[in-house]
């Protein structure tokens, strides 16, 4: 694969600067000592700014770590490291009117701070100002060393005599040079999260983004990938890979000129959102996370993973519980009754939790479907008649958790909580009512909405004492935004304010309760995001449990989301939504490559499908440390053969779990050689198969030890044959 030169880093050099730099050396060194270099480094990565003789920041440099000093010649075709709205034509950062009326803005640097926050962890940040007017620019930038992330926002305030237009407000905006970028990123939409694509940029713009509102994605994921040398590759070539931490409306650009220099800005979606802020107040941007690697598109996943392990995702060095959920047993029709038979099943099989989904609330309005109920969230006395505490109570009995379904977003039309307060609802006047699920969404731009909803959530744990999880969902999207709290001339500040007044209730509920778990659902992976995961320990990234279709969800998914939070179930066949019937040991085999869960419940299950799901899920206990702390390499894609494969490394490198997936039946057998990575070359590792059928592809290997080299090298090789046949190993050091 072709390697990105130096000079891709930052530009190239024309030939009156050679000239220049060959007949006057000792003036341009002298420019060179003038020039502050702030050099933004982790281990591996560094990124490299600096401001000219104009005082404009660039961006001398991105890519792998570099100590060296940089040829001053390259400071004259850097481009402008957060470039603002006036004598630049390619995309803004930034885009101000100015309380004159001003429509441009021109940034000089200042000056610039480090602070050593940790060991591990660094703040840099640049202080840049408008030439003229009294407004501030801080560009901030947080290195993660170990893991290789650098997290990267912007804080604008001004002092001018009336309020300022934002336009255009980024978080990071960065500049390469390649002949051959090439975009891969994640699309779909409900049930169908997370598909993979990849495309080549050319000349003109690319734009990836969100306008949903009150959800981060489901359509398209808030991260990417771009391979800098051709199509991208899992262990070999430049990558630069990043994901925006904001669970709102966000937007990803990518603008290639004629001369292949391309341009990635990154940030909030301005879309409909121009924002006037007053002077004296500081407008804060989400964080963008990025990373460049040299190795391939593996190695991003692996710093992301690293990372959210411990700064992304709450409890992230934890275990997480095994749990049964009701919902595609019972729906909304169940009472004490159905619940504690399924408690006590539940307890034999060897679960750790129980989940009570939707459907245990609303009494005037009860909710026995879609259309009621939301926002009255009193126990339904008719079909729990005993409360809460009562399914608590049957939980201890069993030694099992209890969870609780909860929406708190939300409201039904049919709701007492709508007809006291129809103006807390998002809606646009003289417009009809757009429902979704048959519901609409709270404002939660509004404090007494933000304080609404966390008394909600308040109130419903210490009512019932013992509650150890909560499932928050959020069912819809935003559409005919308006809000009765907001100024008619901030109506555009909707989509920024909710996700802000969002924040503001997950922060203040995880001071008073920091210890419940808590799962993200967004009918599926409609919130997968690093702003909303700080606040809870687990993620859906989908309402489809199927599990031919999860091998690509969850392919996808992994490229940035940790398998620590990535709730996976095994559900019942054949599967309620695709239709499609699958084994019991394939649709376990897939749920344990993420954090187990299961919707099939064991009062459906023959007692030879119970007897595999018992072991399976002992199993599951005794490795699940692998799966949720390990390191995860991607052997073999969904995409591109019949045969999937995964495989997890624990740190010490002394256990490896290896996932096999044949998607489709193989008439001659799929022999596929599945060569392992991440193992210590010289030890050795002993093969055991986990899960076993009634037949076994493994007997070649069944208890032998081989050499990690051999592993990696020469492989293992298997055939499979059968439609959605897998193959899960475990290797141990010896």
């Amino acid at each position: 694969m072709k390697k990105t030169s130096f000079l891709f880093r930052y530009a190239p050099i024309n030939a009156f600067l050679l000239l220049n730099l060959l007949l006057n050396p000792v003036k341009m060194f002298a420019q060179a000592q003038r020039q502050e270099i702030i050099r933004i480094n982790t281990l591996e990565n560094s990124l490299v700014l600096a401001a000219d003789d104009k005082g404009q920041l660039k961006q001398l440099y991105f890519g792998k770590r570099m100590n060296d000093s940089l040829p001053t010649a390259a400071m004259a075709q850097a481009a402008v490291a957060f470039p603002a709205y006036g004598t630049n034509v390619s995309d803004a950062a930034l885009r101000i009117t100015h309380a004159d009326g001003n429509l441009t803005t021109r940034l000089v640097y200042e000056r610039n701070t480090v602070t050593k926050i940790d060991a591990n962890v660094s703040k840099t940040t640049v202080y840049l100002k408008d030439s003229y007017y009294p407004l501030h620019v801080r560009l901030c930038y947080k290195t993660y060393s170990e893991q290789n992330i650098i997290e990267q926002w912007m804080e604008l305030e001004h002092k001018e005599k009336t309020p300022v237009t934002l336009y255009n407000f980024a978080s990071a905006s960065f500049a390469f040079q390649s002949p051959a970028p090439h975009l891969n990123y994640f699309y779909g939409d409900w049930a169908k999260e997370f598909n993979a694509v990849e495309t080549a940029l050319t000349e003109g713009t690319k734009v990836l983004d969100s306008k949903l509102g009150v959800r981060t994605d489901q359509m398209t994921n808030p991260s990417f990938l771009l391979a800098l040398n051709g199509k991208m590759d899992e262990d070999n070539g430049e990558v630069f890979a990043g994901a925006l931490a904001w669970p709102g409306n966000w937007q990803f650009r990518f603008e290639m000129d004629y001369q292949k220099r391309l341009q990635v800005t990154t940030g909030m979606n301005p879309f409909a959102s121009q924002y006037q802020l007053a002077p004296n107040t500081v407008f804060k941007t989400p964080a963008f996370l990025f990373t460049f690697s040299s190795e391939g598109s593996g190695e991003v996943s692996r710093r992301f993973h690293r990372w959210a392990r411990k700064y992304g995702i709450k409890d992230g060095y934890a275990s997480r519980d095994i749990l049964l959920n009701n919902w595609e047993a019972t729906y909304f029709d169940f009472d004490e009754t159905k619940l504690s038979t399924i408690i006590k099943d539940a307890s034999s099989m060897g679960f750790e939790l129980f989940l009570l989904d939707d459907g245990w609330f609303g009494n005037n309005y009860p909710r026995n479907g879609d259309n009621a109920g939301l926002g009255d969230w009193e126990v339904n006395t008719k079909k729990l008649p005993h409360g809460i505490p009562y399914l608590i109570e049957q939980c201890r009995k069993y030694n099992l958790k209890f969870g609780l379904w909860v929406e708190p977003e939300m409201v039904n039309p049919k709701s007492e909580l709508y007809e006291k307060h129809p103006e807390w609802v998002l809606t646009a006047p003289h417009r009809d009512i757009d429902l979704q699920r048959n519901q609409l969404i709270l404002d939660l731009s509004n404090p007494v909405v933000q304080d609404y909803v966390y008394g909600v959530l308040e109130k419903v744990v210490a009512d019932n004492k013992g509650i150890s999880y909560l499932k928050w969902d959020c069912n819809r999207y935003l559409t005919n935004p308006g809000s009765t709290y907001l100024p008619k001339d901030q109506q555009s500040h909707i989509f920024i304010e909710y996700s802000r007044g969002l924040i503001k209730v997950l922060d203040r509920f995880r001071k008073k309760f920091p210890d419940v778990t808590m799962m993200v659902c967004s009918g599926g992976g409609g919130r997968m995001d690093y702003g909303t995961m700080p606040y809870f320990q687990e993620y859906w990234p989908s309402d489809n449990t199927d599990a031919l279709d999860r091998i690509k969800i969850q392919w996808g998914a992994n490229h940035f989301y940790p398998a620590i939070g990535l709730a996976s179930h095994v559900s019942v066949t054949p599967n309620h939504m695709t239709g499609r019937t699958t084994p019991l040991k394939f649709r376990f085999d897939v749920a344990m490559s993420g954090k187990l869960g299961m919707d099939l419940q064991p009062g459906q299950m023959t007692p030879e499908e119970k007897e595999f799901s018992r072991k399976a899920i002992q199993t599951y206990k005794e490795v699940r440390n692998v799966v949720l702390h390990g390191d995860l390499y991607r052997l073999q894609s969904p995409y591109s053969h019949d045969r999937a494969a995964i495989a997890y490394v624990s740190e010490k490198q002394d256990s490896v779990l290896v996932f096999n997936y044949l998607q489709q039946k193989s008439i001659y057998g799929d022999n596929t050689v599945i060569k392992l990575k991440g193992l210590k070359k010289e030890a050795r590792y002993k093969i055991s198969e986990i899960n076993k059928a009634t037949f076994s592809r493994l007997d070649a290997y069944e208890g032998k030890t081989f050499t990690g080299e051999f592993l990696m090298t020469t492989g293992l090789q298997f055939t499979m044959y059968n439609e959605f046949e897998s193959a899960a190993l475990l290797l141990t050091l010896q």
